[in-house]
């Protein structure tokens, strides 16, 4: 199955902001609720040990992904004596401030937000600490993933890739009815909205841009050798870079991390 470059409905400019924060809370629900991205938490361990990092900067956060399941885990007993907790920033191109502002609450402040919008191509200089993304590395073209990695070399942090959609059927049929459970699930998202029921069941938008978006995600996605190529064609920076798949028994997640052997 090819991949293909095409675009999801509530990443547009046009698409109203109010929709798409009912959208990545939504999602934010799943994440929560099904814990899918916990099988990362020994690779995303070991990246963090590798670089001395004690705080995270993760892009493209929506309504804060996985983060407060992982944030738990991680600040378990894997914590060594004196070291200071693990602090997490989110970030995106557009802000959901609602939504984190419920994450940080739950986390004991160890989640923050960083409150104007962020390029993933072009991160601040000021916002430093190991970079993360998940299920939104796919949102970008190959140069647009290179930029991405390109900048995090140039800034000399560490990066991890974690992508739970695939290109099989299998996936984009798990993802259809991912995004019809979510429908059903609806009143029990918060905070609750009415606006949120309006545009559930009255007039469906938030299930149509879910269905439509949840099979582009898995059409977009990258294969295993496609980062592999991306990764080839950075500039050299004295990088390691780790990527492949973890089999989780029920989808598995693809994932490419890099950090400078400096730091290692």
């Amino acid at each position: 199955m090819r991949r293909l470059q095409f675009i999801e409905i509530h990443e547009q400019p046009w698409f109203p902001s109010s929709i798409r924060d009912e959208i990545t809370d939504a999602l934010q629900f799943g994440f929560n609720l099904f814990n899918a991205y916990a099988p990362v938490v020994p690779l995303l361990q070991s990246a963090l040990e590798s670089t001395n990092s004690r705080t995270v900067v993760d892009l493209c956060s929506g309504g804060g992904g996985p983060w407060l399941e992982l944030c738990r885990t991680l600040q378990s007993p894997k914590e060594r004596g004196d070291a200071p907790a693990l602090q997490i920033l989110l970030t995106d191109k557009y802000p959901n401030p609602g939504a984190v502002q419920n994450v940080r609450r739950a986390s004991a402040n160890h989640i923050s937000f960083y409150p104007g919008p962020v390029d993933a191509m072009n991160v601040p200089r000021e916002l430093k600490g190991f970079r993360t993304m998940f299920t939104s590395f796919h949102h970008f073209s190959p140069a647009g993933a290179r930029a991405i990695l390109e900048d995090a070399v140039n800034a000399g942090d560490g990066i991890g890739i974690f992508e739970i959609t695939r290109r099989t059927p299998l996936t984009i049929g798990l993802m259809l009815a991912w995004a019809l459970m979510l429908v059903v699930c609806t009143p029990w998202i918060r905070p609750f909205r009415w606006s949120r029921l309006l545009w559930t069941y009255l007039v469906p938008l938030i299930p149509l841009a879910l269905v439509f978006d949840g099979v582009v995600s898995c059409l977009r996605t990258y294969r295993t050798q496609e980062l592999r190529e991306i990764v080839e064609k950075l500039t050299p920076g004295g990088y390691r870079w780790e990527m492949g798949e973890i089999s989780t028994g029920k989808v598995p997640i693809t994932y490419l991390i890099g950090y400078s052997q400096a730091s290692s």
